[in-house]
């Protein structure tokens, strides 16, 4: 039986100084629209607080997902947000996975 793997949004940024609390809050807001968006999978994202570079992952079933998610007005809004204030460079890789193996009982098993 074939396993349908899936695609990534690997989203790469470094934060300005701009209200923490703010960027919290758009943070969480994006947080939940994302897994509203059809083919969402998962998404796991990690925060260096002293260089303030950080990267979220996120998993979709195709790349019709990302495109969606891309253009949701609400996301739209967040990444202008992102642009003028919250970074001060990000970068965005959008990969196909080829192959997957996992052991134990990780998250990544239910792909």
């Amino acid at each position: 039986m074939a396993v349908r793997l899936p695609v990534l949004c690997i989203f790469r940024s470094t934060r300005t100084n701009y209200s923490d609390e703010e960027y919290r809050a758009w943070s969480e807001e994006m947080d939940e629209l994302v897994t509203s968006t059809p083919g969402y999978v998962r998404h796991y994202s990690f925060r260096d607080e002293q260089s303030r570079e950080g990267v979220t992952i996120s998993y979709f079933d195709d790349d019709d997902s990302i495109i969606e998610w891309k253009s949701a007005a609400r996301h739209q809004e967040a990444q202008q947000r992102g642009r003028d204030t919250f970074y001060s460079n990000y970068s965005i890789d959008i990969a196909h996975v080829v192959r997957h193996y996992d052991w134990g009982t990780s998250p990544s098993s239910t792909l």
